[in-house]
């Protein structure tokens, strides 16, 4: 989906100089349109670009490429900033397999079940219905799920997987964060039998229910600590070896743990979960971030029934599902941003220690 995104902010000469300074991979896809553009951009009679194909050359995708080319931090986004988390876990010697969202869709849940956790990255915004099923499969009845981004299991898409044509489609209707809106009479898919697109909330499956938070709030590429406010005993565990109460004030992906979209708890649309625990939280204090649409009633209520600065946080949270499997997310799309941070000696590095320790015992 986001294959060959054409910012608009792209800056070519500002962008080319930081490339090259950072030894960052050296071609940008704003240059390149003739590969086509991704489904965050128009097509030449301003309607969205709704299909989408990875049968083409897609820059994002490779190595050191920078999305931000004028950030402070490290520019790094999607698959790129997921070498956060991979660096991190060959700095820890731990062993792991790749499993693809193509290998989740079309395989389902055989594809993960012989694992005794799956670890999410950091924006696992886009799932088919397959895929879906498929982690919610694994989570009820085989084993723990850590989600280390934001902004996830969002957008409901559809996927066609031939020999000739690989195709993803998206309708952006009715709400959401978009870049564009789908037109009237145009919410449904094709290539799914006529399946109606748009937010998985929408659908009857919110986020919250599958992970326990779901997006909320999104900013520029900026990032804020967490602070721990759950201090039961029975979670001791998640803070061994951490003395702080505030967790990441530091880390590559906009100087902080918590940033650029952020998910929260919501009891409303958790399925009634009475096992959830809030963890540690981040608000947005400096007013750098907006309430997703989709929450806003009028200019002084929401659908939360909390105010807009209540609402415009990060929850970190833990649960167990009635099988017993456990449940870690982290609400925040720049958590793995910290990672690396002071040679991945830092609390954030620990906690995640912590996790994987308690996941895998």
């Amino acid at each position: 989906m986001y294959g060959n995104h054409a910012r608009a902010d792209f800056q070519l000469k500002e962008w080319l100089d930081r490339m090259k300074d950072w030894n960052a991979y050296p071609h940008n896809a704003s240059q390149y349109l003739n590969y086509g553009c991704s489904t965050y951009n128009y097509h030449s009679d301003d309607t969205g670009i709704c299909f989408a194909s990875h049968r083409r050359p897609l820059f994002n995708l490779r190595p050191k490429y920078l999305t931000f080319g004028s950030s402070s931090c490290s520019g790094l986004r999607h698959f790129p900033a997921d070498t956060h988390l991979i660096a991190w876990m060959h700095n820890r010697s731990i062993e792991y397999d790749i499993v693809t969202d193509h290998e989740l869709h079309k395989d389902g849940v055989s594809s993960i079940a012989q694992y005794q956790t799956v670890v999410t990255v950091s924006h696992p915004e886009y799932h088919t219905v397959e895929s879906l099923n498929a982690l919610q499969q694994y989570r009820d009845d085989l084993g723990g799920n850590i989600i280390l981004g934001g902004n996830g299991f969002y957008w409901r898409v559809a996927a066609k997987d031939e020999e000739v044509a690989s195709i993803l489609e998206i309708r952006r209707a009715e709400g959401g964060v978009r870049t564009w809106a789908s037109e009237s009479g145009e919410y449904y898919h094709m290539i799914d039998g006529g399946k109606y697109g748009g937010l998985w909330r929408r659908n009857h499956r919110p986020p919250q229910q599958l992970v326990g938070v779901g997006f909320t709030a999104q900013g520029n590429f900026v990032g804020m600590p967490y602070k721990r406010v759950c201090f039961a005993k029975e979670m001791d565990w998640l803070f061994r070896g951490i003395d702080e109460e505030v967790l990441g004030d530091f880390g590559y992906s906009g100087g902080g743990a918590a940033g650029f979209e952020l998910d929260c708890a919501d009891s409303k649309l958790d399925g009634g979960n009475d096992t959830l625990v809030i963890i540690a939280q981040s608000f947005d204090e400096s007013n750098k971030f907006m309430l997703v649409p989709e929450e806003v009633l009028t200019t002084y209520s929401n659908l939360s029934g909390c105010s807009s600065d209540e609402s415009r946080r990060s929850d970190m949270v833990y649960f167990r599902t009635e099988s017993g499997s456990q449940v870690f997310s982290v609400g925040s799309i720049t958590f793995c941003g910290s990672l690396p941070w002071n040679g991945f000696d830092n609390n954030i590095s620990r906690l995640l220690d912590n996790v994987i320790n308690q996941f895998t015992s």
